[in-house]
């Protein structure tokens, strides 16, 4: 056990300032665990104590950390951001200095799933149609190419079955849908959804192949980059419909844009972009087949809520020398 404190920071949103109400959340869950008294200290230091705060910092809570925050944090050994993806967090200097980091990965999962099921409601009852029909004062009651379907016995194939992919196959089970997903390791699960079959990333194809509704919903590496390209989009059914959540890098944006065009793709439910904020001269706006949310799908008011155990969690971890809960793999890069 260590014979001082560890000193834990909680760099606050934006800079500014903490809401009470999350300084108590995280305080709670932490201070009345018996494993961390007179082990751990809490600071939610105010816009100008931040400075000091960070150099005795041990640990940073954060969404981010700037280049001199960094240079300030000597005593540093660990961040633990909040936000589920690290693609653009860790900077060379963090790495370079071989610290720790974890990330808040299943926070999102039920939101997103919400979300994503949203979206192929949407579609699967025509409501960008009747949306677009409302704003027209439009009494137009038949879509056609297709008409309001619905999702039962249709396939969702998800990319990535983690923790966005098993809440999102609970809910498309509950809808009478078939689920089939790729997973980078099939033996690794967080829960006891399972879909009605999985299969191992290098079968991805086989998975397109098959899919009414596909969302993407792997973390972005140089080895998931573009992976849904032109070849993949070929290869899913004609009429099929796409999901992204992961990130916009994920997908190629300019054949997706052509399978849109073509019919390959019915429709596209994007969260997520190759570069964000998404250009007004995109000509995504204007498809009438993509409905475009602005990278909101994580949001949620359990944000930290969530979020909470997963560090009181990781510090339990911290002060036993276990290993630690979502933390960073260079060889995978997530």
């Amino acid at each position: 056990m260590p014979t001082t404190k560890l000193n834990i920071t909680f760099l606050p949103p934006s800079r500014i300032a903490w809401e009470p109400e999350d300084i108590s959340l995280f305080r709670d869950i932490m201070l009345t665990n018996p494993e961390f008294r007179d082990q751990v200290a809490l600071h939610f230091p105010e816009a100008d104590e931040i400075d000091s705060a960070i150099v005795d910092a041990d640990v940073l809570v954060c969404g981010y950390v700037q280049d001199e925050e960094l240079r300030r944090a000597v005593n540093l050994k660990w961040i633990a951001f909040w936000s589920a993806g690290l693609d653009g967090k860790l900077k060379p200097e963090m790495l370079q200095r071989g610290l720790t980091f974890t990330s808040a990965s299943g926070v999102h999962g039920p939101n997103i799933a919400d979300h994503v099921l949203m979206l192929m409601l949407m579609f699967t009852r025509r409501m960008e149609y009747f949306f677009r029909a409302q704003q027209q004062v439009s009494w137009a009651r038949t879509p056609k190419n297709p008409e309001p379907g619905e999702l039962a016995g249709k396939t969702l194939g998800i990319v990535g079955y983690g923790r966005i992919g098993e809440p999102l196959c609970q809910r498309a089970q509950a809808c009478g849908m078939r689920v089939i997903a790729t997973k980078r390791d099939p033996q690794q699960t967080y829960g006891t959804v399972k879909p009605d079959r999985l299969l191992p990333s290098d079968e991805l194809y086989t998975l397109l192949a098959e899919s009414d509704h596909l969302c993407i919903a792997v973390p972005y590496t140089p080895a998931t980059h573009h992976i849904i390209d032109q070849p993949a989009l070929n290869v899913m059914k004609p009429g099929s419909y796409l999901y992204n959540v992961a990130r916009g890098k994920v997908v190629d944006e300019a054949a997706m844009v052509r399978a849109l065009q073509s019919g390959q793709l019915a429709g596209a439910g994007l969260d997520v972009f190759e570069t964000e904020p998404l250009s007004p001269d995109s000509v995504l706006w204007q498809m009438e087949n993509v409905l475009i949310t602005p990278h909101v799908s994580g949001m949620t008011p359990q944000y930290f809520a969530r979020f909470a155990p997963i560090l009181a969690e990781n510090i339990g971890r911290w002060l036993r020398n276990e290993q630690l809960v979502n933390q960073f793999d260079p060889a995978r890069g997530y």
